[in-house]
């Protein structure tokens, strides 16, 4: 059986299969797909993320499993459980220390991409999001010729023009590699003053839902910088196991029932 006739039967209970991109690095990626696999779980989907981020893998970090392990049944990893509806599986696991650093070429990257896909037991998921690190590279570049289609795609910017044009490269490699193009969703997208309740927008705001409508693809939702998400995404305690009433909350719950929508 060939290697991707193995990843088709090892994908086959995957209903859709998600992946978050970005043109560069530094806009909350990884962030982003952590929350948006929570808020999907907290509406009883079943959902799997796979942290492709080899260098930088944060996801562990984000969900505060970071010292877990994976089991081996059979010829089979079992990724981490992190709630009944939400797994997780990342090169993080895998290291010895935390501070461990992979340094690899491109095949042993795309090697390890190929064992995570044939290898790895996601068993039935209503979605699959892989978390890419940033740009164009092995990493995007295998998930997308790899996964079976369709290939499903988000695109994460912040504001600011400098990320709005890596973010037109990212869906033009996603159009020239047959992925439908789910959306753009910004980042960062202003700041509520903790002292006065106004807005500021400190990266500016309303960049990727320009950006998204000169494109002519949707655009899925703005997410402000909240001061609660990132002090528990460093503490490892997910927002949505804190409270009810945090500003980001809203706008990702939203964003994880207009992608529910379109697909």
């Amino acid at each position: 059986m060939l290697n991707r006739e193995k990843i088709i039967e090892n994908l086959k209970d995957v209903k859709n299969k998600v992946v978050i991109m970005s043109g560069k690095g530094g806009v909350g990626k990884s962030t982003i797909s952590t929350y948006l696999g929570l808020s999907l779980s907290k509406e009883k989907k079943r959902v799997g993320l796979l942290d492709c981020d080899f260098h930088g893998p944060t996801i562990p970090k984000l969900l505060g499993i970071e010292r877990f392990k994976p089991e081996v049944l059979g010829d089979k990893i079992l990724p981490i459980e992190f709630d009944e509806y939400f797994r997780v599986l990342s090169i993080a696991f895998f290291l010895q220390s935390t501070e461990d650093a992979v340094i690899w070429r491109g095949p042993l990257k795309i090697g390890a991409i190929r064992q995570f896909l044939e290898e790895v037991h996601w068993g039935n998921l209503d979605f699959l999001l892989f978390d890419l690190p940033p740009g164009t590279g092995d990493e995007p570049l295998t998930i997308a010729q790899l996964i079976p289609p369709p290939v499903h795609c988000i695109i994460v910017t912040t504001p600011q023009e400098v990320a709005l044009t890596s973010v037109r490269k990212s869906i033009n490699f996603a159009k020239k590699l047959k992925m439908n193009i789910l959306g753009i969703v910004e980042n960062m997208s202003g700041l509520t003053c903790p002292h006065c309740g106004k807005d500021i927008p400190f990266f500016k705001k309303g960049g990727g839902e320009k950006c998204a409508m000169d494109l002519k693809i949707p655009y899925l939702g703005g997410i402000p910088f909240d001061l609660d998400l990132m002090s528990s995404s460093d503490s490892g305690k997910p927002i949505f196991y804190l409270s009810e009433d945090k500003k980001a909350k809203a706008p990702i719950m939203e964003i994880g029932k207009k992608i529910q929508n379109i697909l």
